[in-house]
């Protein structure tokens, strides 16, 4: 064992400076230092420990100026950790009690004991209670086995500790630990003496998962799984234009938060995306195109871009053909000119009716028929006339006759005459929609029946305006 402190000095500092520290929330925690061992409390025996004194560095503490411990834990969760302590030193102050004395001690060289502690504890730290990201004291209990020279024990351990966090990951970290031993007597080189064994060091914390390998871990990573930025907790932008991708309207093309991360190339205010016009400025109502008129039909779909017109004529203005000042399009008679209470078609007259009556009463039918008599033909093609002036006016058509005959008969007769002249008027160009057809045989004289005259005026065709 001649070179034993040597190497385990060496492995000591090798164990140290190799740790990989990443972050102060990660698992894994190792620290260096120096340690200092204080046999003083057990001077008069472990019956009577003296908690005096404690930090006479100067009187009492033994300490090696190199790295003398290194100490590995892991968080086992919670506010708990699991650590085990490897340390070394030079017992080169031993201090007894002076016999007959009350509370005097002597100092003296037991022959520069080699010292050896293998260490393990629980921990439990108070650095979450306390709510701090710096101040972290804790207290901690375990057990070990220590070498003094050529004697060796196992020791019941506690103290505390205390961890200043001067980095995220880096703490200067110091402590104070009772190793009690249960050797009934405290002979140097022969016993192992209930002492305290100080240190101070480095601690840096280390071991956290980063799967995308950003520098960020996966417990601070809001995009574990790819490769970002802090300034965006590990999230990416792919794009480069300060907005990260999972907020970005267009990941992969550079824009303004104004438009959500997406280019405007016009500058009208519509993404290029949505924007259907992306070379000149429009409306985003119209998808970012251009409307010179103003009427809500964007120029490249409006047949008349540089005059208001209607959405529904393609952006042009709706005609008047006929000039009754009634739009084509709410003309009903868009080639007739009419008014517009009458929705653009003339409004038949009292005049109009009485020609049509007129020529209704002249029409002229087989006896006891419904076809019509030869000279009626040009008749019934001036009332063709007539109604085409007038495109959506709608007429009835009565049938009547004397009372010469059967009332069943006289009835179906006038039915029969009144529908043979609708049927000639839908003939010649009249809409059927325009016209209907009643008869009223004998009921409806206009006239006595009791002359020849009065029967003649009796059987007749009368022309109704329907309103």
């Amino acid at each position: 064992m001649k070179h034993l402190n040597k190497l385990f000095a060496g492995a000591l500092m090798l164990a140290g400076f190799a740790a990989n520290a990443q972050d102060s929330t990660n698992p894994w925690a190792v620290s260096f230092g120096v340690n200092a061992v204080d046999t003083k409390i057990s001077m008069k025996g472990n019956d009577h420990l003296r908690f005096e004194q404690l930090y006479d560095v100067k009187g009492n503490f033994n300490i090696v100026p190199s790295v003398s411990y290194v100490n590995v834990a892991r968080n086992v969760g919670g506010n708990f950790s699991l650590g085990l302590t490897g340390s070394f030193n030079k017992i080169s102050k031993w201090v007894d009690h002076v016999p007959g004395t009350e509370n005097t001690d002597v100092v003296s060289n037991p022959g520069d004991l080699n010292y050896y502690g293998i260490d393990g504890a629980i921990t439990y730290s108070f650095k979450s209670l306390l709510k701090s990201k710096w101040f972290d004291p804790s207290l901690h209990l375990g057990g070990g086995y220590t070498f003094f020279g050529d004697a060796s024990a196992g020791t019941v351990n506690g103290g505390w500790g205390l961890n200043l966090w001067f980095a995220k990951n880096v703490a200067l970290t110091l402590g104070s630990t009772l190793k009690y031993g249960f050797d009934d007597t405290r002979v140097a080189n022969s016993d192992v003496p209930t002492h305290i064994f100080h240190q101070a060091g480095l601690k840096f914390q280390f071991g956290a998962k980063d799967r995308d390998n950003d520098g960020i871990i996966d417990s601070e990573d809001a995009c574990p799984d790819v490769a970002g930025l802090a300034a965006f907790q590990g999230c990416p932008d792919t794009d480069g234009d300060g907005i990260q991708d999972s907020a970005d309207g267009c990941p992969e093309e550079a824009g303004t938060p104004e438009m959500n991360g997406c280019p405007d190339q016009d500058g009208d205010g519509v993404a290029d995306k949505d924007d259907a016009c992306v070379d000149v400025a429009g409306l985003p109502v119209l998808q970012g195109c251009p409307d010179a008129d103003g009427d809500g039909v964007a120029d490249q779909n409006d047949a008349c871009p540089t005059v208001k017109g209607d959405k529904a004529n393609k952006g042009c203005p709706w005609p008047d053909t006929d000039g009754d000042s009634v739009l084509d399009k709410d003309d009903k008679c868009p080639t007739v000119v009419g008014t517009v209470a009458n929705n653009g078609c003339p409004e038949v007259s009292d005049e109009t009716m009485k020609r049509l009556n007129d020529y209704a009463k002249t029409i002229l039918f087989d006896s006891a028929k419904s076809t019509f008599q030869k000279q009626t033909y040009p008749v019934l093609q001036a009332m063709v006339a007539i109604l085409k002036e007038y495109p959506n006016a709608k007429f009835a058509l009565e049938g009547h006759t004397d009372s010469d005959g059967k009332d069943a008969m006289n009835l179906t007769l006038s039915q029969d005459r009144a529908a043979a002249v609708r049927t000639y008027l839908v003939d010649n160009g009249i809409g059927a929609d325009r016209l209907t057809s009643e008869g009223f045989g004998e009921a409806k004289p206009v006239a006595s029946n009791k002359t020849k005259a009065g029967k003649a005026q009796n059987r007749r065709v009368e022309v109704k305006l329907v309103k």
